[in-house]
């Protein structure tokens, strides 16, 4: 039987950052995963790199006016707590505030993490209270989600007080006289597959590992859309979609938290999560059913499954669960976007460190070869000429056509979105007020956005900035937002409020703190900077 003072579930970000700082304390730490080597660093490998940071040089340069009491209220109002179990929760984001708004840019920067100098504005507040930021503080690192694993990553696999045990599936958690001892499960046979692909489940044998301490570092629910269906908010969102699409490989499948909740740990805001309603099917598929989210700015016309335009904040880049919402009422699973070659050349990226080779690389004339040339990235023409989701066409009537071959059960009528374009293009030229066109406006007084991330204001239909463009989204899995409650110190809590001794959780696994610090909706970098904050939290209580 192994034997060590902290036992870690997971090599993902959150697990990655609990060893580390755990072993830094003289904590013999074993890590065990259940995939292989190809694998460490889980789902945040994938990620973009964005963290939500307040007041930082970035932002001050771009002449951004931030503070923690603005911060504050804008995730409060979006969180909007209104559960007895959302104590916790709230303190989280308390302290999670205070670390954004205080050490932890200092802290990153001296694990060696850069940012580009443009800070991106994710979930754009619309109205004076209640959901959104109300400036930019999507921080991305170089080297996106690579760069913020590989820190860790490199401290961990070289210090010698930490073990990293691969193919250790963790089925079951020991208890003992009420307290958490170790963990039992199985080894998985070897499989050197791509980082993310699917992996054997063959067993070669069991294992059993006693500790002081366990964390779980699993993750959430995000590949098992059996668990997201069963936990999905009808009342709240409209019927889960029969068809979704996954931003997160199968081993995202929620089994940890069962056996957790099995030993006896409470989970709680289960029904609380976070979905894009921007997903591609990847034509280059690494996952079963991968998708890719499209970040887009502001400029596309986003028309529902029945080719009506959505109304605010339904926007891009606005309100994710409030749109997703909208989506789901008309009975269908999917939305459009038309747009045009000049805003998908300024306005469209793809989530994720494989689709942003350039920041990945962390290389300047990378970026300035791929954003400052001709047509969109390579990653997004690629999906514009591959990808099963994007009609192109030179004419509306012949773009129309082409989005009802796509959905021949949601026909759509020609003239109706022809109407619709032409009344947002009057707006272009100076005709009735359009809030959309406002808002394009509003976002290019922004430097940043100016600069990268929102195109000049330009009629749809203006063969010049063709050819029109229509892209088919679905809903893509990503987040739970609820998860193993926990204290202020990251320990895990049972349903009648005491202290699971033994046991800690962090991450996804944790709600990215409490349970749910999040509450009802995410401001965007908070998921990476919330596998980093409780990670942090339970290392150094461990």
């Amino acid at each position: 039987m192994e034997q060590a003072d902290v036992i870690v579930i997971g090599a993902g970000l959150s697990g990655l950052v609990s060893a580390w700082h755990a072993a830094e304390r003289g904590r013999r730490v074993l890590i065990l995963e259940q995939e292989g080597p190809q694998s460490l660093g889980g789902q945040a490998w994938w990620s973009l790199g964005g963290l939500f940071m307040v007041d930082t040089p970035e932002q001050r340069r771009l002449r951004l006016r931030d503070s923690r009491d603005l911060a504050a209220r804008d995730w409060f109002g979006s969180a909007g707590f209104d559960r007895h179990e959302d104590a916790n929760p709230r303190a989280w984001a308390e302290a999670y505030l205070d670390f954004a708004a205080g050490p932890m840019r200092a802290y990153l920067h001296g694990l060696g993490m850069r940012w580009f100098p443009v800070v991106g504005w994710a979930e754009r507040r619309y109205a004076p209270e209640g959901h959104g930021n109300s400036l930019p503080r999507f921080h991305v690192t170089w080297g996106t989600g690579t760069g913020v694993v590989k820190p860790y990553a490199v401290r961990v696999m070289a210090h010698p007080r930490i073990t990293l045990a691969f193919r250790r599936r963790v089925t079951a958690l020991t208890v003992e006289a009420g307290l958490v001892t170790g963990v039992e499960g199985e080894i998985l046979a070897p499989d050197n597959a791509p980082i993310g692909a699917s992996t054997n489940r063959s067993v070669t044998g069991r294992f059993a590992a006693r500790a002081e301490a366990v964390v779980i570092a699993s993750g959430g629910i995000g590949g098992n859309h059996d668990l997201v269906r069963a936990a999905w908010p009808e009342a709240r969102l409209g019927p889960a979609p029969a068809r979704m699409v996954s931003g997160v490989p199968d081993y995202v499948d929620g089994a940890m938290l069962g056996h957790a909740e099995a030993a006896g740990a409470q989970l709680i805001n289960r029904d609380r999560m976070w979905h894009y309603c921007e997903g591609l099917q990847n034509w280059d598929p690494i996952w079963p059913n991968h998708g890719i989210r499209i970040l887009p700015g502001p400029s596309s016309l986003w028309l529902d499954a029945r080719g009506n335009r959505m109304e605010a904040p339904c926007f891009p880049g606005f309100d994710t669960l409030g749109t997703l919402r909208r989506i789901l009422s008309t009975g269908h699973a999917h939305s459009w976007f038309i747009l045009t070659q000049s805003i998908v050349e300024k306005e469209f990226a793809l989530s994720g460190s494989e689709q942003n080779p350039d920041l990945t690389s962390g290389k300047w004339l990378a970026v300035l070869r791929e954003r400052l040339g001709k047509g969109a990235t390579r990653a997004v023409e690629a999906f514009k000429e591959k990808g099963a989701d994007f009609v192109v066409a030179r004419d509306l009537e012949t773009l129309v056509a082409g989005m009802t071959a796509l959905t021949p059960d949601a026909p759509l009528d020609p003239a109706q979105i022809r109407a619709q374009i032409e009344a947002r293009d009057a707006a272009i030229d100076g005709g009735a007020e359009d809030a959309q066109v406002t808002a394009i406006r509003q976002a290019r007084r922004y430097l940043g956005d100016r600069l990268v991330r929102t195109a000049k204001p330009h009629r749809l239909l203006d063969p010049a900035h063709g050819p029109l463009i229509a892209v088919r989204l679905n809903i893509l899995t990503r987040k739970s937002l609820g998860g193993l409650h926990t204290d202020l110190s990251a320990r895990a809590l049972r349903p009648d409020g005491t202290t699971f001794p033994g046991l800690f959780a962090v991450g996804e696994a944790a709600g990215f703190g409490g349970g749910g610090y999040h509450g009802y909706n995410a401001l965007e970098g908070t998921f990476l900077g919330g596998c980093i904050f409780s990670g942090r939290t339970a290392g150094e209580g461990v």
